[in-house]
C-alpha cells in the first residue's frame, strides 16, 4: 500500500495543472478542488485563501521550470559564466511556450501582491529562495553580490517574459540577444 499524497501537495499539483489551461478568471476555489481531487474546504485549511494557493503554485511552478532549464543545460562545470548565460537564455526560450498560462497567473499574482499581504510575502520569499538558484546556475558565485547579479538576470527575464505574453513579436532571443546584450555592456558603467 502506497502512502497518500498530502492535501496540500494535491492541490498545488491540481493548481498547477489549472494555471496552465484555464485562464485566470476560470480558476475557481470550486475547479481547483475539482482538479485535484481534494475537498473544498481544505484550500482555505492549508492557504488560507484561494488567490493565496494559486500564488504558492505559480512559485512552485516557476521553481520547476527553473529546474527544467538548469536540467537542460547539461553538465555546466567547465563553461565560462557568458557561455552559461547565453545557454540558459536558450533553454529558457525553448521552454516558454510551455509555460504560457503559468506565466500568466504569475502576472496576475504580481497584481495581486499590491494589495494582499500575504502574497507579496510569498513572492518575495520566492524571489529570495531563487536568487541563490540563479547565481549558481550561471556561475555567479555564492556571496551577497552574486545573489544580486542573479536579480538583475531574473528582473531581464521577467521583463522579457512580460513583454511577450503582451505581444510574442516583441521576444528578443537567439542572436537578437547577444546582441543586445553587447550593445548594453556597452553603456554599463565599468566596475
Amino acid at each position: 500500500m502506497s502512502p497518500q499524497r498530502s492535501n496540500r501537495s494535491q492541490l498545488i499539483e491540481g493548481t498547477l495543472r489549472c494555471l496552465e489551461r484555464l485562464p485566470p478568471e476560470r480558476i475557481t476555489a470550486r475547479a481547483i478542488a475539482d482538479e485535484s481531487g481534494a475537498n473544498l474546504a481544505s484550500i482555505a485549511y492549508h492557504f488560507g485563501s484561494k488567490d493565496a494557493l494559486v500564488t504558492e503554485a505559480a512559485i512552485a511552478g516557476l521553481d520547476r521550470w527553473l529546474a527544467e532549464v538548469a536540467a537542460g543545460l547539461g553538465d555546466l562545470a567547465d563553461r565560462t559564466p557568458e557561455e552559461r548565460y547565453r545557454a540558459a537564455s536558450e533553454a529558457v526560450t525553448g521552454t516558454r511556450d510551455s509555460h504560457t498560462g503559468l506565466a500568466r497567473h504569475y502576472v496576475t499574482a504580481l497584481a495581486r501582491a499590491q494589495h494582499d499581504a500575504s502574497i507579496r510575502d510569498t513572492l518575495a520569499e520566492g524571489f529570495r529562495r531563487t536568487r541563490p538558484d540563479v547565481a549558481a546556475l550561471l556561475g555567479l558565485g555564492d556571496d551577497e553580490e552574486g545573489r544580486d547579479a542573479a536579480g538583475l538576470a531574473l528582473a531581464l527575464f521577467h521583463g522579457l517574459l512580460i513583454q511577450t505574453l503582451l505581444a510574442p513579436d516583441l521576444a528578443i532571443e537567439g542572436e537578437r540577444m547577444h546582441r543586445a546584450q553587447v550593445r548594453l555592456r556597452g553603456v554599463l558603467p565599468e566596475a
